[in-house]
């Protein structure tokens, strides 16, 4: 993509800074949007976030960016929003999601809650050790992003070089990691960062929880929804239920990490045992009950009742099959689940999907319609005002060494009026005297002129 037009700045009016104006294509970093502080409910226990890599709102904005950017492919053409898209809970309604050399091995996995889960693996055959290992193999994919380094590729180093002279990124890393270093760790920090943010807790299973435990009837819920509850709940056997929550923990609905294959034995290049791995079940379906994609790794099952259906009669074993799926004297599941049972399930998994994960601006695409990133705002931490006994205000500014910033004035927030042009200094500091006392905003601002 082109980036047209880019702005860097911070405002600030007499001795205090003012605020923004939002607009598409346009991300404040002087307030910077709540990621680290988000209200999680009480019940929701699980955490997979590890000790180094604490979600912070600088992070989290920067892996946003990143999310978003198709710079982080080879050509230019695909992002990781490509194939996570909020509007289908950060998964795809393609069996396999299209990259810059063809299509992916498997079906993308939605994203929703990737942080609420004991389970610190990921892939669907758990081969990253960690969110953050994972962030980045999809960039070096020769298939999916293509910065593999083989087949021709360029190199992942090679991308840090194209990140590195793009002059927001060297003004996110610095506000982000205290300086512009870019590199895979904090590429793989800030993704991992924005990724276990994305959060959705208010959905009508929550609204439930809220009130009473999961083995009690929800007062919320119709008797359809309560008795998918139990059936979701409750063991197998005789009398018994559909044992889901024996792999699919509530709350949090995350996978037991002991889990193996789940029956499903096709892949999209033969067979495929190694699939292991799920997403949290929350948000299968998006708030009209659309899904939000197949579903398993395979997207061979396209609707929740053919997902039971296939829990409710194991057809075939393999090698790697969830001793769950076998019945404890020998041969595989049958839970002789009724027509209505099934339904009752159904109703049960709608009831887990939210709203607000699928508008919410934090975990939006920053960049406008044209693919430009419009406006940076530097943060209200790097400018400082100091009074003078003559009458003037010091205004300075810590932004990136080397770069023009220009000075501006205005009387509105909206039009603004060049003062003066300075180059930071080796420190990183613009610093410029102007009249105090007056009613004009001012602000620092750094342009990437339209090619």
């Amino acid at each position: 993509m082109t980036l047209r037009s880019s702005t860097l700045s911070s405002a600030l009016f007499a001795l205090s800074l003012a605020s923004s104006v939002a607009q598409e294509g346009f991300v404040d970093l002087t307030i910077l949007a709540n990621y680290a502080a988000q209200t999680v409910p009480s019940y929701i226990t699980k955490n997979n976030t590890p000790g180094n890599n604490a979600i912070t709102n600088s992070g989290a904005t920067l892996g946003r960016i990143l999310f978003y950017d198709k710079r982080l492919s080879r050509n230019d053409t695909v992002s990781c929003a490509s194939c996570h898209k909020q509007s289908l809970a950060f998964g795809d309604t393609a069996t396999a999601s299209a990259g810059v050399s063809g299509t992916t091995g498997r079906h993308a996995m939605r994203l929703i809650n990737a942080r609420f889960a004991t389970e610190t693996r990921f892939f669907w055959d758990e081969r990253a050790t960690s969110l953050e290992n994972q962030t980045s193999q999809p960039i070096q994919d020769h298939v999916e992003m293509g910065f593999s380094g083989t087949s021709g590729d360029p190199t992942f180093a090679n991308l840090v070089t194209k990140l590195s002279a793009i002059d927001e990124y060297r003004v996110l890393f610095a506000m982000t990691f205290g300086d512009q270093v870019i590199n895979e760790t904090r590429i793989q920090r800030a993704l991992g960062q924005f990724v276990r943010s994305i959060q959705s807790f208010d959905s009508k299973y929550d609204a439930g929880r809220a009130l009473v435990n999961d083995n009690q009837p929800f007062p919320n819920f119709t008797a359809s929804e309560n008795a998918g509850k139990q059936l979701f709940l409750a063991p197998p056997g005789p009398g018994g239920g559909a044992g889901c929550a024996g792999c699919h923990r509530p709350p949090e609905f995350d996978i037991d990490p002991n889990s193996r294959n789940n029956g499903i034995t096709t892949g999209f290049n033969g067979t495929d045992l190694t699939n292991t791995r799920a997403p949290s079940l929350r948000d299968l379906l998006g708030p009209g009950g659309q899904s939000n994609g197949a579903f398993m790794h395979d997207a061979s099952l396209t609707t929740l009742d053919q997902v039971i259906s296939h829990y409710n009669v194991i057809t075939a074993d393999n090698t790697n099959l969830d001793n769950r799926l076998r019945r404890p004297g020998g041969g595989l599941q049958n839970l002789n689940l009724s027509t209505q049972q099934r339904a009752d399930l159904v109703a049960f998994l709608r009831t887990l999907t939210g709203s607000n994960v699928y508008t919410d601006e934090r975990w939006s695409d920053p960049f406008d319609s044209n693919g430009s990133l419009q406006l940076i705002i530097l943060p209200q931490s790097a400018m400082t005002i100091a009074p003078n006994s003559n009458g003037t205000a010091t205004l300075t500014c810590q932004a990136s060494p080397g770069l023009p910033y220009e000075l501006k004035s205005s009387t509105n927030l909206k039009d603004w009026d060049p003062v003066t042009t300075l180059t930071a200094d080796a420190n990183g500091t613009v610093q410029h005297v102007v009249p105090a006392g007056t009613t004009l905003f001012y602000r620092f601002t750094y342009t990437v002129p339209v090619p």
